[in-house]
């Protein structure tokens, strides 16, 4: 659902943000005569614009001995050799980056799918899934061979493809995998006869709408059962995987969830994660299609929350031996291990969190990585460490949060550099950190003459009384200290999702603040950064432990003589729904409106794999599931509520919202509600929204500045 990859979505992280569409693209007609309108056109376009940054996206170019970036609308190149830069007047050849890893197939298949054909690596046949089954023909399509035939709608058996929710909550968007020499494919096959059915009504903006059935697993109910299967071209036979290791279906074993299928580099066994249905074990195993059997390579254990279920992996260049990422010690380490299982060495051990792996050096016997061991969790440093472990350096200024691109010979590195108030500068050092040149820096004249505030970090405490967390607060132009101001909270709040969170990323100010409003962001125990045991702290307990430390977020802002505490609002979509409509309910006494777009409602409303791998199953955590229910508070309404739901939310389904706005009119609250006909997964216009909160945090309140 919702972020980290959407609930769910690893984030890469991003890890990246949620892409939903917004509702309708003007102006609403009551807001252009409201307060903050004429402020809010004044500024918005100016403050897009405010700042020119000096953070270059630069590209190594002529086998590394130069790099190339754009600046002002011009193409620049710095030449290694004479330390200089110069206008470029045509593009360099770029250079071959080693060790960097795959990319990611463009065209990827829809939100929650997979692909429906895949080429062999010799280019000489393509699977094909087609009606529940699967089939391989030549390349042209021509001589088509169906391997499967059972697959069918009434026994709910399909093979080469997957059941919806390994699309959306494991970023399964393949079913088929051939082995690098083409003479083996592997492939799913998924029993859907366990999982009840949701319908969802369709084209209700045309004269005969029409119904989708999608085989949708909520939380408690069983789960469609996986095999996977290997077909052998020559023997023109499959064979089905042990993928449980003889041991029944349930929701214990593991190979209750079998995901990230690959075949191994030297193509002899099939990988695979697989882990039990409550995602506190994670096995990486590897299954031969000689004998069927299923071998473990790493065991990960996390018995006090969840595993993260698809770590960094990247293998070396003997094909034997890989890095593997794993939290076992309560951070993100880099682990070496050959494929036996053995561990040869940890790389890391840090106690912060590490990012991202850069580069393996194999000639240099080298590990480049990302880590979170700057001034604070939120800034980024560039780390170099030896594949034995040895000599882990840190190679940038921990005052700042790091972008950086290395050269192909290692012996040279771009570095953004930038804090929440400070403007990126990008410069050139050299492999030991050392500063070889300044490249450019960015331009805040514009931003000083228009009078834009940069951003304020605040600290606080969490709910727990002990965990340092960090806000941020955007200030409009023309902020005046010795006025009141409301505040606006933009949220996402989902498990290790950094979506509207504190960042370290400098940021020229936010437009929605003209209106006349404080833009406050906040960190919970959930923002990513602070290691495995405080994301602990919400296990089983989603809806209390991130709620309860925003509201203390915005308790820490009380004392301030420009801060109006009795007018704070929050909104946000997906995660970001849920938890607007919570603050509003649950802490009616900080939250006064709140607008709630496409939110879960009742954690018994959403997917098996994303649910419980925080909050276990309803049967045997009821406790949880009742305080993580919006339904629970209602009798505590006492600001204003806007909710918002598309018609055709195949995500967060309309009887999230359909039991909330039932159980709001049996409590006799007033609230009001917004409808996105035949839209998905996705938010209301933004105009609407301000219109609401000006509405009930500027003209309803009579101290208004």
């Amino acid at each position: 659902m919702m972020q980290r990859k959407s609930l769910g979505r690893s984030v890469p992280a991003a890890l990246a943000l949620l892409a939903l569409a917004t509702v309708g693209g003007h102006a609403q007609d009551r807001l252009k005569t409201m307060p903050g309108y004429e402020q809010y056109t004044k500024m918005a376009s100016q403050i897009n614009g405010s700042v020119k940054s000096g953070a270059i996206n630069a590209t190594w170019v002529d086998s590394g001995k130069a790099l190339q970036y754009n600046l002002d609308g011009k193409l620049w190149r710095f030449d290694l050799a004479t330390k200089k830069a110069s206008e470029a007047t045509t593009p360099g050849t770029p250079a071959t980056q080693p060790g960097r890893g795959p990319r990611g197939a463009a065209g990827a298949p829809g939100r929650g799918r997979q692909a429906t054909t895949a080429a062999s690596p010799d280019g000489k046949r393509k699977a094909i899934y087609r009606d529940r089954n699967l089939f391989v023909a030549d390349s042209s399509g021509s001589n088509e061979v169906a391997l499967t035939t059972d697959g069918n709608e009434k026994d709910r058996i399909k093979y080469g493809t997957a059941s919806w929710v390994y699309g959306e909550e494991l970023g399964q968007q393949s079913a088929m995998w051939w082995n690098p020499s083409s003479t083996r494919l592997a492939y799913y096959r998924f029993d859907e006869k366990p999982v009840p059915d949701y319908y969802l009504q369709l084209n209700q903006t045309k004269i005969q709408s029409s119904l989708d059935v999608e085989a949708y697993p909520k939380a408690g109910v069983d789960n469609p059962v996986v095999d996977i299967f290997v077909y052998d071209l020559a023997a023109k036979k499959s064979v089905k995987l042990d993928i449980r290791d003889g041991k029944p279906w349930s929701n214990d074993v593991v190979g209750h969830y079998v995901y990230n299928v690959n075949w191994s580099p030297d193509g002899t066994e099939l990988l695979v994660n697989r882990t039990n249905r409550r995602q506190q074990i994670l096995e990486f195993a590897a299954c031969s299609p000689e004998t069927a059997k299923c071998r473990v390579i790493i065991h990960e254990e996390w018995p006090t929350g969840w595993v993260e279920n698809t770590p960094q992996i990247r293998w070396l260049e003997d094909n034997k031996r890989f890095i593997w990422e794993s939290e076992r010690n309560g951070f993100k380490n880099y682990y070496l291990y050959d494929i036996s299982g053995k561990l040869l060495n940890p790389i890391t051990t840090n106690q912060f969190e590490s990012v991202a792996i850069v580069r393996v050096d194999e000639k240099a016997k080298t590990l480049w990585y990302t880590a979170r061991d700057g001034d604070n969790y939120m800034k980024v440093q560039l780390h170099r460490v030896g594949l034995d472990g040895r000599k882990d350096i840190r190679l940038t200024d921990p005052a700042f949060t790091h972008t950086v691109n290395l050269s192909p010979d290692a012996k040279y590195f771009t570095d953004v550099a930038q804090t929440h108030d400070q403007a990126p500068v990008s410069r050139l050092r050299d492999a030991n950190g050392k500063l070889v040149s300044e490249l450019t820096r960015s331009d805040l004249s514009k931003f000083e003459s228009l009078g834009l505030k940069k951003v304020e970090m605040f600290t606080y405490l969490a709910a727990d009384g002990k965990t340092k967390l960090h806000g941020m607060i955007s200030f409009p132009s023309n902020f005046d200290p010795n006025k009141k101001y409301p505040i606006l909270v933009p949220v996402y709040g989902g498990p290790a999702s950094a979506g509207s969170t504190s960042s370290e990323q400098f940021r020229a100010g936010n437009p929605q603040a003209e209106y006349g409003f404080l833009i406050v962001n906040l960190d919970t125990r959930a923002t990513p950064g602070q290691g495995k045991r405080t994301l602990d702290d919400l296990y089983l307990k989603l809806g209390q432990t991130e709620m309860d430390d925003m509201a203390e977020g915005i308790k820490a802002l009380w004392s301030r003589p420009y801060v109006d505490k009795a007018r704070v609002g929050i909104h946000g979509t997906s995660y970001g729904g849920y938890s607007s409509v919570m603050e509003l309910l649950r802490h009616p006494d900080v939250f006064t409106v709140a607008a709630a777009q496409s939110p879960v409602t009742s954690w018994d409303h959403y997917d098996t794999i994303y649910t419980e791998r925080y909050m276990w199953i309803p049967e045997e955590n009821k406790e949880g599931y009742e305080k993580g229910s919006a339904m629970k508070y209602v009798d505590q309404l006492k600001g204003r509520l806007m909710l918002y739901y598309g018609t055709a939310d195949d995500n967060v389904h309309p009887n999230n919202m359909m039991q909330l706005i039932q159980a709001l009119q049996k409590a006799g609250k007033s609230f009001e509600v917004q409808v996105g006909p035949d839209q998905g997964h996705s938010a209301m216009n933004q105009q609407r929204m301000m219109e609401f909160f000006i509405e009930n945090l500027v003209l309803r309140n009579p101290t208004i500045s």
